[in-house]
C-alpha cells in the first residue's frame, strides 16, 4: 500500500477542517523563542507552525519539531505527524513584514513597553529587531503629540530567500496581500509558484485597503496562477488576537463568509476551495464559524496562541534549560492543546 504524500495528507485535513496553525509571526526572527513555540505547539497537536521567511529560523523551527517528537515519548504522547512548516512573505507597505523604531521625538513615557505583545521594547526603548513582528500596537499607545513609532520594511528577495527557506524545512509558503497594488502582489505570487510548485501555497487577504470586489478579484487571479494548490487565508484584524471574545473574532469570520457567498457558492471552480480563518482568532473562533455556517478548512492563531504560554515560555528562559523543566514544559502543552482542540 503507497504512502499517502504530505500534500494529499494536508488537502485531507482541509477537507474535514481540522487544520491548525500556530502562528510564530513574519517579522519574529527570535529563534529561541520559535523553537520552543515550535515545540510546545506540536506537542499539543498543532497541524501547521508558521515562521519568518529566514532559513535561520526555520531551522530553529525544525529543530523544535524534532525535539518535540523526542520528547512525545517520555510524556506517553502520540504524535501522528510531523505539523507542516510555513514561510509568510510580504510586500513593503504590509504591516505583517515592518519592523517598528523609536525615534528622537520620544519623551520616555514608557507607555509602548507594556504593550507589546512579544516584550521586543526593553527599558532603553531600543526595540528589540529580532523580536518585533511590526503588529503597531506601540504606536496606537505613543502619545499622539509625541508620534515616536516609526517603521521600515524587513525586505527579502524572494527569489532567493524562498529556496533557502525550503531548503531548510518548511514546505509551504504564504504571501500576505495587503497592499493595494495589484499587479505587485501578483508578479510576487509569481515567485512564490514558481519556489513551490508542488505543494500548497497561501495568499493571505484582508480588507484594510481592499474593497470586497478588489478582495475577491485578488482571490481570483491568485487561483488563476496557482490552481488547486490555493490555500486562503481570510485575515480579519492583522495581529489582533489580543482578546478571547467573539467581538475579536468576528472579522475573520466576516471575510470567510464573503468568500464563501460571492466565490466557493457561485463558481464551481472554487467550490473547493480552502479557507483558513485568521486575524484575530481565538478560542471563539471555531464557535462563531460554525453557528455562521462556514466552510473553513481550519484556524491560524497567533498573537492569542502565543500568549497564553508567555508566562512558561519566560519562565524557561529564567530557568535556562528549556526542555528540563518538565511541569512548565507540560502545563505549556496542556494549555496550547486546549486551544488546539477548538476546532
Amino acid at each position: 500500500m503507497s504512502k499517502i504524500s504530505r500534500y494529499d495528507q494536508l488537502r485531507e485535513l482541509f477537507s474535514k477542517g481540522s487544520y491548525f496553525k500556530l502562528v510564530c509571526g513574519a517579522g519574529n526572527e527570535d529563534e529561541n523563542e520559535v523553537m520552543r513555540l515550535a515545540t510546545i505547539y506540536t506537542l499539543a497537536g498543532a497541524s501547521g507552525l508558521d515562521v519568518s521567511a529566514t532559513p535561520s529560523v526555520v531551522k530553529a523551527c525544525k529543530k523544535g519539531v524534532e525535539r518535540a517528537f523526542q520528547l512525545a515519548e517520555d510524556m506517553d504522547m502520540n504524535l501522528s505527524y510531523k505539523p507542516y512548516i510555513k514561510v509568510s512573505v510580504g510586500m513593503p507597505g504590509d504591516h505583517h513584514v515592518r519592523k517598528a523604531y523609536i525615534n528622537e521625538d520620544c519623551v520616555q513615557c514608557d507607555l509602548c513597553i507594556p504593550v507589546c505583545p512579544t516584550s521586543a521594547i526593553p527599558k532603553d526603548l531600543v526595540i528589540i529587531r529580532d523580536k518585533c513582528i511590526g503588529c503597531g500596537l506601540c504606536e496606537v499607545a505613543c502619545p499622539p503629540k509625541i508620534a515616536a513609532i516609526r517603521y521600515e520594511h524587513n525586505e527579502k528577495d524572494l527569489s532567493s530567500i524562498l529556496p533557502e527557506c525550503l531548503e531548510a524545512g518548511a514546505e509551504n509558503i504564504e504571501l500576505h496581500a495587503a497592499v493595494m497594488d495589484n499587479q505587485s502582489i501578483m508578479d510576487e505570487w509569481e515567485i512564490v509558484s514558481n519556489a513551490q510548485k508542488d505543494h500548497f501555497i497561501s495568499m493571505c487577504v484582508d480588507r484594510l485597503n481592499l474593497s470586497d470586489n478588489d478582495l475577491l478579484k485578488r482571490i481570483s487571479n491568485a487561483k488563476e496562477i496557482a490552481g488547486d494548490r490555493l490555500l486562503i487565508q481570510a485575515d480579519g484584524i492583522p495581529m489582533g488576537g489580543t482578546g478571547d471574545d467573539y467581538n475579536t473574532t468576528l472579522q475573520a469570520v466576516a471575510i470567510a463568509d464573503l468568500i464563501q457567498r460571492k466565490l466557493k457558492m457561485k463558481d464551481k471552480n472554487f467550490k473547493d476551495l480552502p479557507i483558513l480563518l485568521s486575524g484575530g482568532t481565538n478560542s471563539k473562533s471555531a464557535s462563531l464559524a460554525n453557528m455562521s455556517n462556514i466552510e473553513y478548512c481550519g484556524i491560524a492563531i497567533g498573537t492569542h496562541a502565543r500568549s497564553i504560554v508567555q508566562e512558561h515560555i519566560d519562565t524557561f528562559i529564567k530557568n535556562e534549560d528549556f526542555y528540563d523543566d518538565t511541569l512548565n514544559l507540560k502545563a505549556a502543552v496542556e494549555i496550547s492543546k486546549n486551544l488546539v482542540n477548538t476546532i
